[in-house]
């Protein structure tokens, strides 16, 4: 009797950089059980190819061009909560790995540590397990009562709505294209800008735009 292997399992990769999908599609061609189904650069592209494609697990960058990734993964989570999401960023997990988590993600990996864990990545959270590296672990532990990392990152201030519409402004994106991509009203998205000012201590839209690019070109 002989036995028939298991079909891969199938990735989508969600990536607005084009030479990071390559990368991460030739680090996936190398495991024999994971085959790339399909690739995105936009929330709007994958939430098509998600429609059609019914991948097993999507890995989603958090700083796609105009929608923000932790939408984009609430997005998938609340229409198949049963498929696994692994969030690929460059934002440091103090700041992200919790927020990604609670949207509905079941891991979170830095870029710069992608090449060396990212295959053991995709099986703890293929296999209905969390991965985050033992940093983060440590910063979901103490996170609740942590209220000097509050004060010492002034972003962490924000909730993940006002983190999201601070991202965008930095990317230069308009008020009237932040509310249609979040499916919000401009009058919540002013709102949002009024309540990051007053959190960030900014006086005015200026200063909000200026302190918002810097942060974009961090990361």
């Amino acid at each position: 009797m002989s036995s028939h292997p298991k079909p891969a399992r199938r990735v989508l990769v969600v990536d607005d950089h084009e030479i990071v999908r390559l990368g991460i599609r030739q680090l996936i061609a190398t495991e024999s059980d994971l085959v790339v189904c399909g690739e995105a650069a936009t929330a709007e592209q994958a939430l098509d190819l998600h429609r059609t494609l019914h991948p097993d697990l999507a890995i989603v960058d958090l700083s796609l061009d105009t929608t923000p990734g932790l939408e984009l993964v609430r997005r998938f989570h609340e229409t198949t909560p049963e498929m696994p999401i692994l969030v690929l960023s460059m934002h440091e997990e103090a700041l992200f790995a919790e927020r990604a988590l609670r949207a509905g993600a079941r891991g979170y990996i830095m870029k710069k540590g992608a090449i060396v864990g990212m295959v053991q990545a995709l099986r703890e959270v293929l296999a209905g397990r969390i991965y985050v590296s033992a940093t983060a672990v440590q910063g979901l532990l103490t996170a609740d009562g942590d209220k000097d990392s509050r004060q010492g990152d002034p972003l962490k201030r924000l909730t993940n709505r006002e983190l999201e519409v601070f991202e965008m402004i930095g990317r230069g994106v308009s008020t009237a294209r932040i509310a249609r991509n979040l499916g919000l009203s401009v009058k919540t998205i002013e709102t949002y800008r009024s309540n990051i000012k007053q959190k960030l201590n900014l006086r005015d839209a200026t200063d909000l735009v200026r302190l918002a690019l810097s942060h974009a070109l961090q990361i």
